[in-house]
C-alpha cells in the first residue's frame, strides 16, 4: 500500500491548520471591536467558502494564481508557482476551512465580558497582550474547537485541492484525492484502506473537542 498520500494530507492539514488558526484568530479579533458600517459585508466575504461548492472555490483560485493573472506573474518573476504545486494544497485548505476557525474564534471572544479587557487596560496590558493573554485564555474553548474543525475540513478537502494542485503522487495527492482515483482505477482495496485510515484520524481529532467537557480537572476548574 502506498502510504505517501497519509502524509501529504497530514503534512497539507497541519500547516493549513496553522495558519488557519493564526488568521482566524486575527480576523476575529478585529470583527470583536469592529463597529463600522461595512462589517457585514466583511462577514459575508470571510464566510463565503461555507456557501460555494468546492469546485467553485477551485476555480477562483485557479483563475487567482493561475500564469496569466497579475499574482500568477508576479510569483513567476521569483520563478515561484503555485498552480500543480504542494503549497496549492495548503492554500486551498486553508480557504476551504478558514470560515470554521472565524466563527468559531468570533463566537467565542463574543462571550467574553468587555469589562474584564478594561480592566486589563487598567493593569497597562496593550490589546496585543490583551488578545494572547486574557481572550485567549478565556475563550480556548471554543478556539480549540474551531482548530478541530478546522483540522477536519482541510483534511477532507477535494475539489478544490483536485482543480488548483492536481493530482501528483508523492506531491499533492492527499487522501481524498488518492481514494477518488482507486475508486475509479477499481483498486477498491486501496480506497477502503485509505478511507478507514481517514475514519479514525477524524474520530481522534473530533474527540479531543469532548475532552475538556469531560475531563473532570476541567469541569471542577
Amino acid at each position: 500500500m502506498d502510504y505517501t498520500p497519509i502524509w501529504v494530507s497530514l503534512k497539507t492539514t497541519l500547516t493549513a491548520t496553522l495558519f488557519t488558526f493564526v488568521v482566524g484568530v486575527m480576523a476575529a479579533r478585529w470583527r470583536y471591536s469592529c463597529r463600522k458600517p461595512y462589517v457585514g459585508i466583511v462577514d459575508a466575504i470571510l464566510l463565503l467558502p461555507l456557501a460555494l461548492p468546492p469546485t467553485v472555490i477551485g476555480l477562483a483560485l485557479l483563475l487567482l494564481f493561475g500564469r496569466n493573472s497579475p499574482v500568477g506573474q508576479f510569483l513567476s518573476e521569483f520563478g515561484m508557482t503555485v498552480i500543480f504545486s504542494w503549497e496549492a494544497t495548503v492554500i486551498t485548505a486553508f480557504v476551504a476551512s478558514f470560515p470554521l476557525m472565524y466563527q468559531s474564534a468570533h463566537a467565542a471572544f463574543q462571550s467574553i465580558d468587555p469589562e474584564l479587557l478594561d480592566v486589563g487596560r487598567l493593569f497597562g496590558m496593550n490589546e496585543w497582550q490583551l488578545l494572547w493573554q486574557v481572550m485567549l485564555a478565556l475563550a480556548w474553548p471554543g478556539i480549540l474547537a474551531g482548530v478541530i474543525l478546522s483540522f477536519v475540513r482541510a483534511l477532507g478537502e477535494f475539489g478544490a485541492t483536485l482543480m488548483l494542485a492536481g493530482n501528483l503522487p508523492g506531491r499533492t495527492q492527499t487522501i481524498p484525492l488518492a481514494i477518488f482515483f482507486y475508486i475509479d482505477g477499481g483498486e477498491s482495496g486501496q480506497a477502503i484502506a485509505l478511507s478507514v485510515i481517514t475514519l479514525l484520524i477524524s474520530v481522534v481529532t473530533l474527540l479531543i473537542i469532548r475532552f475538556p467537557q469531560t475531563n473532570p480537572i476541567a469541569t471542577s476548574s
